[in-house]
């Protein structure tokens, strides 16, 4: 059987940044090279960086991307790279007549085949996603075309992600117009316990197609989503081959045995049924019809997957690293007061960045307790970050004095007094302001305005208390670690009472957290099934939660959605997070009644 080693290169673009981005293709094509691979597959719209937006909607952004690509197969022709093939994600438009309920210039997701100099063939994504945190059908047009070229005497198709993941479509077409190999560049967003489900959906769409199909997927962070890599190779028969970690940048090598192309399949086009009620025209091209000389392959790698806590972690980590660099800031501050919150915040910040770039900023009030101050200096030296003391009892006062307020204006007040200080801060020296609130708190509306919401963004916004306490835990058993992604500090990084004592915001005397929510092992079920798995009340009482609670706390959670939608971005890491995922009317009289 004819023998091919393909690349994937699992790497990470910045969103906008053409031209570092094609200076990344030539490096891992080089790369690629260098071990001797005959095929590298980038990821989806790897040339502009996944998801762009709107900036699809601008004329000279979907020119850059063209003039990008074609310039692109012309510069790895002239440093030598020419004879490799390259198939790689861009920016396209489809040519046809504008019309209403269509997006300007009516743009393609596309990927294309780049070789000696040119480019060979494109085709763009037939199945556009529209769930979730994708909103595709505003972006772009789908596509009708299936490319598949002959490569060393093997047949080679190109599909583009969400074609993998839905039923009928490219992947139909591969197993009616036959093929050895399905190469799939993607975009495809981190949550947890994905890959598992992308494991078996690459093997079972293998077993459709009929052929071996290698996934390429985009790591790095973009806003709100992470991209986790986790590149994946399969044969025919759905068997892993390959594997890529998670959450870094890496070339994937893959040697495999593949069986011959049908030389009675000539170059040309046809129609074929793709099985979802349209037809998908075939592309077959000829690049090179002799099989390559049998070598010895390499051992394939494949990396171990990750726990399901430090995969949380890395996510995190790396979205907090990805947008602070991509975005150019040199240092970040938050409010550090001896709560878990924070704590984990200000730890998650010190792998992402280094703590030398982590500023802190301690402010007691009148009801803070002696530990607090000392569990956060705790932390400070623990960690080496930068730190200073800034008591607010003062500033709370002199407020006070010109606009005397109670009760819950005067406990929000200490609240955004803090917020005010870290934003001048920020203004004064360019510190990204790092906010420190926790999905339960986001949920019931447990936060401030202008206060302990105010920030740039907001490492744990999507990652509910119980999960908090069991990332800090972990976190500190992985002390001494040589790790990519965690910083070596010689002990626990966090102190043991952060995590130990009872939570509170501390804004009134011996306030906690229970005075007014149930227990968190409580609530954050009841939160998990009604945020991420969109239960109805009568829903969420069939499963078990208590009645009043239920009413209560989603009377709670449909109160705050103003607070939501003025907090800042944060890594998404659940199935359904806060921002991308989830948007409810504002101004929302909707009241269910359970059904019985």
């Amino acid at each position: 059987m004819p023998q091919l080693r393909i690349a994937l290169a699992q790497t990470n673009p910045t969103v906008g940044d053409l031209s570092a981005n094609a200076g990344a293709l030539v490096e891992w094509t080089r790369r690629a090279a260098d071990h001797g691979a005959h095929l590298v597959v980038f990821t989806e719209m790897f040339l502009t960086g996944y998801p762009v937006e709107d900036l699809v909607l601008r004329t000279s952004f979907v020119d850059a991307s063209i003039a990008a690509l074609e310039a692109s197969a012309v510069r790895l022709a002239a440093e030598g790279l020419g004879e490799i093939p390259v198939v790689v994600g861009y920016v396209d438009r489809s040519g046809v007549a504008p019309r209403t309920g269509q997006p300007k210039g009516a743009p393609l997701d596309a990927a294309a085949l780049l070789h000696q100099g040119r480019v060979v063939t494109r085709t763009a994504k037939h199945h556009l996603p529209n769930y979730g945190v994708f909103d595709e059908y505003r972006y772009f047009v789908r596509g009708d075309r299936l490319p598949i070229f002959r490569l060393h005497g093997v047949d080679v198709a190109i599909a583009v992600c969400e074609d993998l993941w839905q039923d009928g479509g490219p992947v139909s077409a591969v197993a009616e117009a036959g093929a050895g190999l399905l190469v799939v560049p993607n975009a495809s967003p981190y949550e947890r316990e994905k890959d598992d489900v992308r494991l078996a959906l690459c093997a079972s769409r293998a077993r459709e197609a009929g052929c071996a199909l290698a996934y390429a997927n985009q790591v790095g962070g973009q806003d709100e989503l992470i991209f986790d890599g986790d590149s994946i190779v399969v044969d025919a028969d759905g068997e892993l081959v390959a594997r890529a970690g998670q959450f870094r940048e890496e070339l994937l090598i893959a040697d495999l045995d593949l069986p011959i192309a049908d030389l009675r399949n000539p170059a040309g086009s046809f129609p074929v049924d793709a099985g979802d009620g349209t037809t998908i025209t075939v592309e077959r091209v000829e690049l090179s019809d002799e099989p390559l000389l049998a070598y010895a392959p390499e051992e394939p790698t494949v990396a171990p997957g990750l726990a399901d806590l430090e995969e949380v972690y890395s996510a995190l980590v790396l979205g907090v690293r990805d947008y602070f660099t991509k975005n150019g800031f040199r240092s970040v501050i938050l409010g550090l007061s001896g709560g878990i919150d924070s704590a984990l915040t200000a730890t998650i910040a010190a792998d992402a960045v280094g703590p030398d770039r982590v500023h802190v900023v301690l402010m007691p009030s009148r009801h803070s307790s002696d530990h607090s101050v000392g569990d956060a200096r705790d932390l400070v030296e623990r960690q080496g970050l930068h730190s200073r003391l800034v008591p607010i009892e003062g500033i709370v006062d002199a407020f006070e004095k010109e606009v005397a307020l109670t009760g819950l204006a005067a406990e929000n007040l200490q609240a955004r007094v803090r917020g005010m200080l870290l934003m001048g801060l920020s203004n004064e020296h360019g510190h990204l302001v790092l906010t420190t609130g926790n999905k339960s708190e986001l949920a019931t509306g447990y936060s401030t305005l202008y206060g302990d919401s105010a920030g740039g963004f907001a490492p744990i916004k999507d990652v509910l208390k119980t999960t908090v306490w069991q990332l800090s835990t972990w976190r500190n058993a992985q002390a001494g670690r040589d790790s990519d992604l965690l910083h070596p500090f010689a002990g626990p990084p966090i102190p043991e009472n952060s995590i130990s004592k009872e939570p509170s915001a501390e804004l009134r005397p011996d306030q906690r957290d229970t005075d007014s929510l149930p227990p968190y092992d409580v609530l954050d079920r009841l939160l998990a099934d009604y945020v991420e798995h969109d239960m109805g009340k009568g829903e969420l009482i069939a499963a078990g939660h208590d009645p009043e609670l239920v009413a209560r706390i989603i009377r709670l959670v449909d109160l705050a959605e103003y607070k939501r939608r003025q907090y800042p971005p944060g890594p998404k890491i659940t199935p359904k997070n806060f921002g991308r995922d989830r948007r409810l009317p504002i101004t929302n009289r909707w009241r269910e009644t359970p059904t019985t």
